[in-house]
């Protein structure tokens, strides 16, 4: 019933997350979970356009039970929810901020991308491609610097990419998708963006700082 420090472990076995359009509704439904049952909330906070996710991680049963009395408060600002009972591995780690871009070093590599409207539309999306199909997930971006939207970037053969995303698209809804894209032999030069870092901001200034024109005057 109270937050851990120790962040390494506690997503598995199980994984929920909510996404609620007001902070303070979020909080008081954080505040319910955690009440209710022995769960961990890893990590809550605000992100881009103003929302607020709430995650949570234990064993299954435990965060089923802080679900049942977390969802029907403020469930007027709810705006999604995944409750994962055995999230991949490769899901907690580009949860992490770990990326994965050795794939694309493979010149028959494809590339696959799932553009949602929330965050866990975007986790839900992930780990079915990986647990359905046999694909590598990248790296995935959630929220801030997105306006709100999650994307997920996947590696594997153009058949394998084509599968997980027939899965994906089977298991949203249309108000959950953005767009869903393979790629079957990514130009180099736009692959190796995507291995640096896909935003905008840090691709421009490391361009400008290995300029040996550039000054920063």
């Amino acid at each position: 019933m109270t937050a851990s420090n120790d962040k390494s472990h506690i997503i598995e076995p199980a994984l929920a997350l909510l996404e609620y359009s007001s902070i303070a509704a979020g909080i008081e439904a954080a505040d319910a979970m955690v009440k209710r049952a022995e769960v961990d909330v890893v990590q809550a906070g605000t992100v881009q356009p103003g929302n607020l996710l709430v995650l949570l991680g234990g064993p299954v049963a435990e965060v089923e039970e802080a679900l049942k009395a977390g969802l029907p408060v403020a469930a007027d600002a709810l705006l999604d929810h995944i409750f994962l009972p055995a999230v991949d591995p490769a899901v907690v780690r580009a949860l992490a901020a770990q990326r994965d871009t050795r794939a694309l070093e493979l010149a028959s590599t494809a590339v696959g991308m799932i553009e949602t409207r929330t965050v866990p539309a975007a986790i839900r999306a992930a780990d079915a491609a990986v647990k359905g199909a046999d694909v590598t997930l990248m790296e995935m971006r959630l929220a801030d610097g997105l306006g709100g939207k999650g994307i997920v970037f996947l590696t594997g053969d153009v058949s394998d990419m084509e599968a997980a995303l027939e899965i994906t698209a089977a298991l949203l809804t249309d108000a959950q998708k953005v767009r869903q894209v393979v790629i079957p032999q990514l130009h180099g030069d736009i692959a190796g963006i995507i291995n640096r870092n896909s935003r905008f901001g840090v691709q421009l200034a490391w361009r400008f700082y290995r300029n040996d024109n550039f000054r920063g005057e």
